[in-house]
C-alpha cells in the first residue's frame, strides 16, 4: 500500500522485510530478587551479535514467583544463533552452544544466588550443559533431582549455581523487521519506545537491538568489519549522493526495529502490532522494511498483507 487507509497516519510501504531461520533457546532465569534477575537478564542479552558471527537475545518478559521452576523471580530469555549456509546444520549447532555458554558463565553464573532452567516447549533437540558449564565447577559439580528437574549444581564462592542438565534447542525466526521514518528526534523516540511496548503483545518475540540507529545491508566494502551502514538510507548522505538516495522528502531519521520469534506467525504478527503502534505519531513520515532483494534471508514478510 502506497498511502495509509485513514487520514493522519503515515502511509506503509508496499515492501517487504527479510527473516531467516535460526537456532534458539528459550530458558528461564531465577534468583533471590529482582534486581539481581534483571541484571542478569540484561547482562546476558545485552549485546546483538550474530551480525558477526556470534550469538544474541532478549528478554522475553519478567515472571513472578508462581510462575518459575523454583518459585522465585524470573524472567524468560531467549538466545540466538545464525545457521550458516556454508557449513552443516551440526557445525552451527556447536558454535551456538560455545557462544551461548559464555552468555551464561559469564553474565548469569557470576550472578549470586541464579539459576537457569529450560523453559522451550517444542524442542527439536537439546544440549548437555555438562561440558560447557558445568565444568565450571572444575569437577566438583554435580547432579541432582531439584523442582522436579535433573539440575547441574556448580559450586561457588557464594554457594551455588543452578542450571537445567540439558537445555532445549529449535528453529526459529530471525531478523524480522520494520524502518520508522521520522521528520523529528521526538517522533523517533516516541515511535521507538511505542513498536517496543507493543511486539512483546506477542508471546515468542524478542527484541535484541531495541531501538537500532545502524540498518546495515548485505554488502559492504569492508569484509573484515562485516555488515556496514545502509549509506542508501542515511538521513546525512542525501546531499552526498543525491539521486541515488532513498531518503524521502521531510525524513530526517530512520530506525529500524528488529525482532526474533519462535515461529514465522509469531514474527508477522510483531511486524503488524509493531507498525499500528506508530503510524499516528506526529512526525513519523513513513514506515518501510528492510526488502534486500532476496540477499538476507529464505523469509519474506509483505507489509501489505498484514494489513490487507
Amino acid at each position: 500500500m502506497g498511502d495509509s487507509d485513514e487520514m493522519g497516519k503515515a502511509p506503509i510501504e508496499d515492501t517487504f522485510a527479510e527473516a531467516f531461520t535460526g537456532i534458539f533457546c528459550r530458558v528461564i532465569v531465577t534468583a533471590d530478587d529482582a534486581e539481581t534477575v534483571r541484571k542478569a537478564a540484561e547482562d546476558s542479552t545485552a549485546t546483538p551479535s550474530v551480525v558477526i558471527g556470534r550469538t544474541e537475545g532478549g528478554v522475553e518478559k519478567y515472571l513472578q514467583p508462581k510462575e518459575t521452576p523454583d518459585k522465585r523471580v524470573g524472567a524468560i530469555l531467549q538466545f540466538w544463533g545464525e545457521i550458516n549456509p556454508k557449513k552443516t546444520f551440526e557445525q552451527s549447532l556447536k558454535k551456538f552452544e560455545k557462544e551461548l555458554s559464555y552468555r551464561i558463565r559469564q553474565d548469569i553464573l557470576v550472578k549470586p544466588f541464579t539459576a537457569v532452567y529450560d523453559d522451550l516447549p517444542k524442542a527439536e533437540g537439546k544440549l548437555d550443559m555438562m561440558e560447557t558449564v558445568g565444568h565450571c565447577g572444575d569437577g566438583y559439580e554435580w547432579v541432582e533431582k531439584r523442582n522436579g528437574r535433573e539440575v547441574i549444581v556448580v559450586p561457588l564462592m557464594v554457594p551455588d549455581f543452578v542450571i537445567e542438565h540439558y537445555i532445549s534447542y529449535a528453529k526459529g525466526v530471525m531478523g524480522g523487521n520494520f524502518w520508522v521514518m521520522c521528520k523529528t528526534r521526538i517522533a523517533l523516540k516516541q515511535a521507538g519506545e511505542k513498536a517496543l511496548a507493543a511486539i512483546p503483545t506477542v508471546g515468542g518475540v524478542v527484541t535484541p537491538f531495541d531501538i537500532c540507529s545502524a540498518g546495515s545491508k548485505p554488502e559492504t566494502h569492508f569484509p573484515k568489519i562485516g555488515p556496514t551502514t545502509n549509506h542508501l538510507y542515511c538521513p546525512s548522505l542525501k546531499k552526498q549522493l543525491g539521486k541515488e538516495s532513498r531518503v524521502s522528502e521531510g525524513v530526517n531519521y530512520v530506525a529500524e526495529i528488529v525482532y526474533d520469534g519462535v515461529s514465522l506467525d509469531a514474527v508477522k504478527e510483531a511486524t503488524k502490532v509493531g507498525i499500528e503502534a506508530v503510524l499516528g505519531i506526529d512526525g513519523v513520515v513513513k514506515v518501510s522494511a528492510g526488502n534486500y532483494g532476496g540477499k538476507l534471508g529464505q523469509h519474506k514478510i509483505f507489509l501489505s498483507e498484514l494489513f490487507a
